[in-house]
């Protein structure tokens, strides 16, 4: 009897989902909990595992469409199958036909197709021995002066009229675009990222850090770090307990309005921005204050390689009370984060580049990096957030005083 494969509960207030990616197609073998399918919250995405050893009969819900939780999305029939696919049978009466390699084709350049047009010739006349098997004009002159025209006299070739520097590339006469439903993941980033922006009062505040002392810490650390506690001493451990220090100094930063209230927390759960298998998700590091530099990286790591995956779980992305978010992973020079509602601040890195500075009336060379504080202002004044930053930035320049607590 076959056995159903329907939409499990995936978090607290969900009620639909998107189906994903199928891992098996229809007629597969399957094994007891192998990954089926993924299902995508507005949260996370999810694998569901099969529930029982067998073949997947059938697929009742496709890739992008909608089901609701408890909805029925495909059977699978219990007992071992071979998990090949049935080879396909042609129709009844129609000849069988090997399979024909589609023939090569040159691409032909601008210079090329000009020559080509003057001396009457098809591309496939003439051998290409451009990079990629490109028909080059060259290719076309060789060709003329090695063969030429039927009926045209012995003597010396024509010269060949110059071609023009930039010739139009050919109108193909396809412009296509592609309507893609959104994730629901993605949808929920759009609708938070517009509430924080229609209901919060946004505004950012930049500095700038010398990085060179953290820079020759975990230069002196790298190998020491690692070979204890097997995870790299990165930058993020550092920036999570300067703004943990920056919040306990001014903990407006670490509140957030609730109706009418200013609401104070006296812990501090930070939330690390990581690229995923489907965005940006934002994981959650509970009770941040409490954590050393080892553990905060051990867990960004983890976070990211789960996040890569998709298996991170609904639960660790809920909550969270400030963000950090290093942009400079991918290249960002600058920019102005946006808050993750009902959150009051976030931090903002981005990429470290040597600049010229002053220090101590000379010019020198510094590993510099830009960071950003984007707070709601309706909580946070202009002279606690610019302190903030100045002190995330002065504990950063010396990071001895973290090490030592002081």
């Amino acid at each position: 009897m076959p056995v159903e494969l329907r939409v499990p509960e995936v978090g607290e207030s969900i009620t639909e989902v998107q189906i994903g990616a199928w891992l098996k197609n229809e007629g597969d073998a399957v094994e007891r909990d192998e990954a089926l399918v993924e299902i995508e919250s507005d949260k996370a995405t999810l694998e569901l595992p099969a529930p029982v050893s067998g073949t997947l009969s059938q697929v009742l819900k496709k890739k992008g469409e909608s089901a609701k939780v408890g909805d029925l999305i495909a059977t699978i029939g219990e007992g071992k199958a071979d998990g090949k696919p049935a080879a396909a049978k042609p129709a009844a009466g129609a000849p069988a036909k090997a399979a024909q390699p589609a023939p090569a084709a040159a691409r032909v350049m601008p210079a090329a197709r000009r020559a080509l047009a003057e001396q009457g010739l098809a591309a496939e006349d003439v051998t290409p021995t451009g990079p990629g098997g490109r028909l080059l004009k060259e290719d076309v002159l060789e060709h003329m002066t090695r063969k030429p025209a039927p009926g045209a006299s012995a003597g010396p070739a024509k010269p060949a009229i110059p071609a023009p520097l930039w010739t139009p590339p050919p109108d193909t006469g396809e412009r296509i675009e592609e309507a893609v439903p959104m994730s629901p993941m993605r949808l929920r980033i759009a609708q938070r990222l517009k509430e924080a922006q229609n209901t919060a009062a946004l505004l950012t505040t930049f500095n700038e850090i010398d990085m060179t002392q953290v820079i020759a810490v975990r230069e002196e650390l790298r190998e020491a770090f690692q070979e204890r506690f097997g995870v790299k001493l990165g930058f993020m451990s550092f920036f999570v307990k300067a703004a943990i220090d920056a919040l306990m100094k001014f903990p407006q930063v670490n509140a957030e309005i609730r109706d009418k209230d200013i609401v104070y927390r006296n812990f501090y759960d930070v939330g690390i921005a990581v690229g995923g298998g489907k965005g940006l998700v934002v994981p959650v590091l509970r009770g941040a204050e409490r954590l050393s530099f080892a553990d905060i990286e051990l867990q960004i790591a983890d976070f990211g390689a789960r996040a890569r995956d998709n298996k991170l779980h609904l639960d660790e992305l809920k909550g969270g009370t400030f963000t950090v978010s290093n942009g400079g992973v991918y290249g960002s020079l600058l920019s102005t984060p946006i808050i993750n509602p009902p959150q009051s601040g976030i931090l903002g890195l981005h990429a470290i580049q040597k600049r010229p500075v002053v220090v101590d009336d000379q010019i020198v060379i510094r590993s510099m990096m830009y960071v950003a504080l984007t707070y709601d202002h309706r909580i946070v004044d202009g002279r606690e957030s610019v302190a903030f930053l100045k002190h995330v930035k002065d504990l950063v320049e010396r990071p001895t005083r973290m090490l030592l607590g002081i």
